[in-house]
């Protein structure tokens, strides 16, 4: 598996990025900028063609491109943030799809939804009731992807539904049981080992917070690859918020 990685390079404003479950601690621009081309370096050495979204310095959260998009196959379904502020991040990203020959559609008002609340896995997609998404969201994400099952999740003490649970390559559930109750959880060993992107085959990418997730999935048979993303890990970002991975 290999395609398109969308990414979106940090702006000055970064440490501005909204905080709603942890505590803010001060985020360094210069080290963030350098810590998202080692992410990307890592993407494109998994064999991922990094194409950038134009920059948007004055949108502090927009390095958090997956919130803007939900892909499945060539669909692109625009989302309409909870988070008001972060709503004109959209457009930019609604044409690097359409420039990439995708289909794009929107959510519509009232409904809100945020690509990090929307973790897929074979046919099922499972999707986070949050502060980000609504019902109304997850009714039109589901009416826009019928050969899909939609499945809502209700979330505990986390921002997103991907904060809490994400798929291995094997459709395994990884994730932490506090925050989601899912059947099949397998529990990581740091919380930020609950966050993991498959970057095609066996390959994973994993944050470097996470050490011992990363050990137990290499015991499973994984080829990991670890990214320090310490400074949006302060604005509760992960690996997965950092990319869209559109396959070929």
């Amino acid at each position: 598996m290999s395609g398109i990685a969308l990414v979106r390079k940090p702006g000055p404003r970064i440490a501005e990025g909204i905080v709603t479950h942890i505590q803010r601690e001060p985020v360094d621009p210069v080290r963030a900028a350098a810590q998202h081309d080692a992410y990307v370096a890592a993407l494109a050495a998994a064999g991922w063609r990094t194409v950038h979204v134009p920059p948007a310095d004055d949108l502090p959260d927009a390095p958090f491109v997956e919130d803007t998009l939900v892909v499945s196959g060539r669909l692109a379904v625009l989302t309409r943030p909870g988070a008001v502020e972060r709503r004109p991040e959209v457009d930019s990203v609604a044409q690097v799809v359409r420039d990439l020959g995708m289909k794009a559609v929107r959510i519509a008002r009232p409904g809100t939804l945020d690509g990090g609340d929307v973790l897929q896995s074979g046919p099922t997609v499972y999707v986070g009731r949050s502060a980000r998404t609504n019902a109304q969201g997850i009714t039109q994400l589901a009416a826009l992807l019928p050969e899909r099952t939609v499945v809502p999740v209700d979330l505990n003490g986390v921002l997103h539904l991907k904060s809490a649970v994400t798929a291995l390559p094997d459709g395994t559930l990884i994730g932490d049981p506090r925050h989601v109750d899912l059947p099949g959880l397998l529990v990581p060993e740091e919380e930020a080992g609950a966050h993991v992107v498959p970057l095609g085959g066996d390959r994973v990418l994993l944050a470097a917070s996470a050490p011992r997730t990363a050990a137990m999935l290499e015991k499973r048979g994984l080829t990991v690859t670890t990214v320090d993303i310490s400074e949006y890990e302060k604005l509760e970002g992960c690996v997965t918020c950092l990319s869209v991975l559109v396959t070929d």
